[in-house]
C-alpha cells in the first residue's frame, strides 16, 4: 500500500503542471496544517503569480501574512480577497485575526469578525476571536458567550488562537 501525503500529492500535480495554480494553494494549505507558514506564503506567492485572480490565494495568504505577523500586507490581501468576492466569511475571519494579531485593533476585529459571522454564524474561528476581542474591550459577557459558542461547534479552538499567538 501507498502512503502519500497530501504535500506529495500536490507535488506530482504541480510536477505535471507547474502552471496550475489551484496546486499551489492546496500545498499551502497542506503546510499551513503542519504550522509551516514560510512555505505556505511562497506558495500563495506563486498561485498568485500564476492566477491573479484566485481569490482563496490571495485569502490564504492574509491569514499566512498574519500568523507571521506581516500585517499591512495580510489586510491588502483580505482586501484584494473581497474586491472578488465580498461575501466570503473566510476572508473576513482572516482580516479579524489580522487586526486582533499585535494590531489591537479591536473594534475593527468586530466588525470583520461580524461580517463573517453574517455569512456563516457558525464560523467557530470568527465566534472565537470576536470573543477575545470583545474581551479586550472590557465585555465580558459578550465574550463569554462567544467564546462557549465557539468551542460548542469546535472544542479546541482555543489551542488554535494559542498557536496563532492570540489569547
Amino acid at each position: 500500500m501507498i502512503n502519500l501525503e497530501s504535500s506529495d500529492v500536490e507535488a506530482s500535480a504541480i510536477g505535471l503542471d507547474p502552471n496550475y495554480a489551484k496546486a499551489f494553494v492546496n500545498r499551502a494549505e497542506t503546510y499551513q496544517k503542519k504550522n509551516e507558514y514560510d512555505r505556505a506564503a511562497r506558495d500563495y506567492d506563486e498561485a498568485i503569480r500564476l492566477e491573479p485572480t484566485l481569490k482563496t490565494a490571495w485569502n490564504g495568504r492574509c491569514w499566512t501574512r498574519a500568523i507571521l505577523g506581516e500585517l499591512q500586507a495580510a489586510l491588502e490581501d483580505c482586501n484584494k480577497a473581497l474586491q472578488s468576492e465580498p461575501t466570503d466569511a473566510a476572508t473576513y475571519d482572516s482580516g479579524g485575526l489580522t487586526y486582533m494579531k499585535k494590531m489591537g485593533q479591536f473594534d475593527s476585529a468586530i466588525d470583520d469578525y461580524n461580517s463573517a459571522l453574517r455569512f456563516e454564524p457558525k464560523l467557530a474561528s470568527a465566534l472565537y476571536g470576536r470573543g477575545l476581542a470583545k474581551l479586550k474591550k472590557g465585555d465580558k459577557v459578550g465574550s463569554d458567550a462567544d467564546i462557549s459558542a465557539a468551542k460548542t461547534i469546535e472544542a479546541k479552538i482555543g489551542d488554535d488562537f494559542k498557536r496563532f499567538g492570540v489569547q
